[in-house]
């Protein structure tokens, strides 16, 4: 599949978020990377987690005070890895789920839940 094919996967899926999700998330740049960049990997010590299929880098939600966004502030970044989504996946259907989960894992993450959390809800 070509990267604009799959940012477009991307984009349906985040469309499709519930209502109540999407109107909450301000100040986040969704990216598709093909695989993730040396500084990535040690930032979050990737040996512990496998095959890396996505990140979220920003400040959470539950942890902004009451000054974020009196100045200006970088956008958040959720990047989803292309080649490492691919490589879970063996047919288009499959993609397309994984997109979905991994998405809504990062997006997660904005809204402050923990790995453990994620999981528990079933992401």
């Amino acid at each position: 599949m070509d990267v604009g094919q799959f940012e477009e996967l991307v984009e349906k899926s985040f469309e499709e978020l519930p209502s109540e999700f999407k109107e909450k998330i301000e100040n986040v740049h969704i990216v598709v990377q093909d695989s993730p960049d040396e500084e990535d990997m040690r930032n979050i010590q990737a040996g512990r987690y496998g095959l890396l299929l996505g990140l979220y880098s920003g400040i959470p939600l539950t942890k902004r005070g009451i000054g974020y966004g009196m100045y200006p502030v970088v956008p958040d970044r959720i990047k989803l890895y292309k080649s490492n989504i691919e490589a879970l996946c063996k047919t288009d259907a499959e993609i397309v789920e994984k997109i979905k989960q991994v998405l809504i894992h990062e997006i997660a993450h904005y809204f402050g839940m923990s790995d453990s959390e994620i999981r528990k809800a079933g992401y």
